[in-house]
């Protein structure tokens, strides 16, 4: 069933993103199911597609063919207001291969922005990018997990981004009393939140080297702001102790 017909699974948060926003366009063409095309194994041979491509595939159209939502963008700081909206759209596209350490990737369109990447979705479940080096680059376990940390992103959009000039990933290291958010995170990914903090660290998306962990770092009111200049302070000075 569709995810807007059943939305079971997702977070009160994440629903809430969708009944505000989440449309299906019906004339959002597939093209062929996937059981009917011939895809290039490991060998660069054409076979007729897996079993397990197929379920995965057809299972992604079934749960979110044609599904579009916006993802409120907030600013970067209060002087300067930035607001916009990311549309997401969840169409198959005919890209398909085969992991060579195993599985199938298959394409679908993703953020619609003007943007070198291409969105994947692997058969053992996981979301990723590939930039044009055929590397994949997973960024969330799942697509449920990856609208949940979206949901985050919007709930957060009227919040302000930290732009202290300290290390993003060194001053979310410094803030402790917020809660995991195991929804929206994964290996490549982490949220944690409290009433006035929001954190999301996540590996870079570079295929050049070991994917760095960076982080973004929100705060809501004058509570926020304090606890991120302390936690500030105190990356600084472990950085000085080094």
């Amino acid at each position: 069933m569709h995810i807007l017909d059943d939305p079971t699974g997702l977070s009160t948060r994440a629903r809430s993103l969708l009944e505000r926003t989440g449309r299906r366009d019906h004339r959002q063409d597939p093209g062929l199911p996937t059981e009917f095309l011939r895809v290039r194994n490991r060998d660069g041979r054409l076979v007729p597609a897996p079993m397990t491509l197929v379920i995965r595939r057809e299972g992604f159209q079934q749960r979110y063919g044609g599904l579009r939502y916006g993802v409120r963008s907030g600013p970067t700081d209060r002087a300067e207001r930035h607001d916009g909206l990311r549309d997401w759209h969840y169409d198959l596209d005919g890209t398909m291969w085969a992991d060579p350490a195993g599985g199938w990737y298959f394409g679908w369109s993703g953020e619609r922005v003007s943007s070198p990447v291409r969105y994947l979705v692997h058969t053992d479940g996981r979301v990723g990018v590939e930039d044009g080096s055929g590397t994949f680059l997973d960024i969330a376990p799942s697509v449920p997990a990856l609208m949940e940390s979206h949901a985050l992103v919007d709930t957060v959009s009227d919040w302000d981004r930290s732009t202290v000039q300290v290390d993003g990933f060194a001053l979310a290291e410094q803030l402790g009393n917020l809660t995991d958010v195991p929804e929206a995170s994964g290996p490549t990914v982490r949220w944690r939140l409290s009433e006035c903090v929001a954190v999301q660290e996540f590996r870079s998306w570079t295929g050049a080297g070991p994917r760095p962990w960076r982080a973004f770092v929100w705060s809501r009111g004058d509570a926020g702001r304090r606890q991120v200049e302390a936690a500030a302070v105190r990356a600084v000075a472990a950085r000085q102790t080094v």
